[in-house]
């Protein structure tokens, strides 16, 4: 028995010099745990130091810098409350308004972009400060707290010049812009409101915007010209809506067949009048003369096979005496007197076609009232200032390459000059008489001195 209480001791002793050890292991742990936990902890609060303090030096950066480029993510698309407001950076005010019909609701289709409540530019111009300010100065205007380290920096490296800035001649060219929209705005008014009274209260018809394509990303309305720089815009709006990333990657036959813009009539009736509403309506002529001129070069004098068999055998067959078979049954070589007997005709043999069509019939401008009238003759600058104007990605320009017969001269006034010159002067009047209005909305002067 007592043997037994001896073996039951010595095992209880046993038992209790092993938990020792293992506090004693348990204890010995820390030792090289929390060395390295320590060095962790010390790791992070220094990163995170580290990330304070190059933030610190973005924000610096920015205010001392308003125009430098900094590695931030993209914002394009921009939001639609705020792509008209980002306009303010080439100094454009984009307030005013224009009437239309508040409260319409949109199309329920949930696959189309919904416009947001906004009136069009009215393209203004607004002064940049070109002077060099100070760091106070720049706290004031960027509405950011000036650290004393900052304050520091900032006198040490004096005034600071926006690189962002624009020179007095920059400011005065788009000074300019802006007076020339003004001025085509209220022009249009004036001969609406003469020729057209009370057009603006009249419903807009599906064929009246049949032509005018809609970017709702952008917001804008385009109005499609032909020969006066289309083929670009379309290239410019594929952009915009995101189905291209590049203009100069987009062919002919893709910006016109294969561009996936939707047309204004393809809305419903409260679409319509929300979006001539709320959007800018853009459009863009060219001399008519001029015009006409460059679209019978492009139809009729380059090889086609639309418009020789539609238009051409039915005009050769109608104004020509003792027309040869080949002509009659190909359709090509028109003449240009032909052309403009055909287009003069109150019974043509073949119907109006958009290439010639006037844009006072084309695009409606009395009744849409277009927010912006650029001209083909100075297209690249107003284009580029109107993307400027809506917020568009900076890098986007209005291309400037001519993709249909590229070997051929582009269609200038002296060019029409000599074209016309083969009419008598009852022609030339019956064509000025048929451009009549597009000459007088627009602004361009006679091109003949015997024309009245």
């Amino acid at each position: 028995m007592l043997l037994g209480e001896c073996r039951c001791t010595s095992r209880l002793l046993e038992a209790l010099c092993g938990r020792r050890r293992v506090r004693v292991s348990i204890m010995k742990l820390p030792c090289s745990f929390y060395c390295s936990l320590w060095f962790l902890l010390l790791l992070g609060a220094g990163s995170l130091l580290l990330l304070v303090h190059l933030q610190d030096l973005s924000d610096m950066l920015q205010q001392q810098t308003p125009g430098a480029k900094l590695m931030v993510a993209p914002r394009w698309p921009i939001p639609k409350e705020q792509s008209f407001d980002s306009a303010v950076v080439i100094g454009i005010n984009l307030g005013g308004g224009f009437h239309g019909a508040p409260g319409v609701e949109i199309s329920s289709n949930p696959s189309l972009p919904t416009p947001s409540p906004r009136q069009p530019p009215a393209f203004q111009w607004l002064p940049h400060p070109a002077t060099p300010t100070t760091g106070d100065q720049q706290a004031e205007s960027t509405g950011q707290p000036l650290t004393k380290r900052h304050r520091k920096l900032l006198l040490k490296s004096g005034p600071v010049t926006p690189s962002g800035a624009r020179s007095g001649e920059e400011d005065s060219r788009l000074q300019g812009l802006a007076q020339t929209q003004a001025s085509r705005r209220r022009l249009l008014r004036e001969v609406c409101a003469k020729y057209q009274p009370g057009v603006t209260e009249r419903p807009v018809s599906r064929r009246q915007v049949s032509r005018v394509y809609v970017e709702d990303r952008s917001g804008l309305l385009y109005c499609e010209v032909p020969k006066a720089g289309c083929s670009n815009w379309k290239r410019v709006l594929m952009v915009l809506g995101g189905s291209a990333t590049s203009t100069h990657i987009i062919a002919h036959d893709d910006a016109h067949y294969a561009n996936q813009l939707r047309r204004l009539d393809a809305f419903d009736q409260a679409g319509v009048a929300e979006r001539l509403r709320s959007y800018t309506k853009v459009l863009f002529v060219r001399e008519p003369f001029e015009r006409l001129v460059s679209a019978f070069r492009d139809k009729f004098e380059s090889p086609n096979s639309y418009y020789h068999p539609v238009f051409g055998r039915p005009i050769i067959s109608r104004y020509r005496a003792n027309a040869s078979r080949s002509a009659l049954r190909t359709g090509a070589g028109v003449t240009f007197r032909e052309f403009v007997q055909y287009l003069l005709d109150v019974r043509r043999p073949v119907g109006m076609d958009i290439h010639w069509e006037p844009v006072s019939q084309l695009c409606s401008p009395c009744l849409l009232r277009n927010d912006f009238i650029g001209k083909f003759e100075n297209l690249k600058e107003e284009a580029n200032f109107l993307l400027r104007s809506i917020g568009a990605p900076r890098n986007l320009t209005f291309p400037d390459f001519k993709d249909r017969n590229p070997k051929a001269e582009r269609t200038s006034s002296s060019i029409t000059q000599r074209y016309f010159e083969q009419l008598n002067s009852t022609e030339r009047q019956r064509a000025y008489d048929f451009y009549y209005m597009d000459y007088l909305m627009f602004n361009y002067p006679k091109p003949f001195k015997d024309l009245y």
